[in-house]
């Protein structure tokens, strides 16, 4: 019986397809998850961020997330308007006013800012009036020479009827000076400023208005190295302020804790917690 030829296996040229549409499979479901990845919820992102905003600059946010606009009534722009004219319109008026007591002691004063005596200056605080202690007060002493007494009284008569603080400064030059009323120029330079505060006191200026301050010789407005700067610097200056005094704030100790009260130092020392 013959045999059975068989038959020869042709080799298959199309397997390549199958590891093709593997690979394609694989990469497709790549993208879809980096799509998956890269997508943000818009909505909760701007949730977030708005409470995070909020979080940090204390801003208050509505339920959608957004941060709500104050827009100002017209009722309170128009308030705000009228209490900034009318603050400038008092810093105006109070203006005019030192200018005018100003131009006041100038016409009081005038024979002695001629002779040279009396300096009258305008500063960021208001106006000073510089008078040279030779007018006012002997050598070493802190009495008022008769002939100075009418003219400071017409400073006075010129202030009284303004409403401006008032400080009185005595200075001296850096020669010492030691006896028995005035140990040193801290003294003389205290109870100079405070004979002129007790004038203006007796001319009828509140008491409240008044401030008096020695400075001896720390304040100089000349070098003391020549007779003619000493003697520049030996003066009495009347402060007419024109600030408007700020209210101050307490400085406490922060509140003691159960678990702070006193703080361990490197030294394991205990501190009290620092001025807040």
């Amino acid at each position: 019986m013959a045999r059975l030829r068989r038959e020869e296996e042709h080799d298959n040229h199309e397997r390549w397809l199958v590891s093709y549409a593997d690979f394609i499979t694989l990469l497709f479901a790549f993208f879809v998850v980096m799509y998956a990845l890269s997508s943000v919820n818009e909505g909760k992102y701007r949730i977030l961020s708005s409470s995070m905003v909020s979080a940090f600059r204390n801003v208050p946010v509505n339920s959608s997330g957004q941060t709500p606009m104050v827009v100002p009534t017209p009722a309170a722009a128009t308030k705000s308007s009228l209490a900034s004219k009318a603050n400038e319109v008092a810093r105006q008026k109070q203006r005019d006013k030192m200018r005018n007591v100003a131009k006041e002691i100038l016409d009081v004063m005038a024979p002695l800012i001629a002779q040279g005596k009396v300096r009258v200056l305008e500063t960021s605080r208001g106006v000073t009036i510089e008078i040279n202690d030779s007018i006012l007060f002997s050598p070493g002493q802190a009495v008022l020479q008769p002939a100075l007494v009418k003219a400071m009284q017409s400073v006075a008569e010129v202030l009284v009827a303004a409403d401006f603080p008032i400080t009185i400064e005595g200075h001296t030059d850096n020669v010492p000076i030691k006896n028995a009323q005035f140990p040193s120029n801290w003294e003389l330079s205290a109870v100079r400023a405070t004979t002129v505060l007790r004038l203006f006191a007796d001319a009828g200026i509140a008491a409240e208005r008044l401030t008096a301050i020695g400075y001896a010789d720390t304040r100089p407005v000349e070098p003391n190295l020549l007779a003619d700067g000493r003697a520049r610097n030996r003066r009495v200056s009347i402060l007419i302020d024109s600030a408007i005094p700020e209210k101050g704030t307490e400085v406490t100790l922060r509140p003691p804790s159960s678990q702070a009260a006193k703080l361990p130092n490197a030294t394991g020392e205990a501190v009290m917690p620092p001025l807040r």
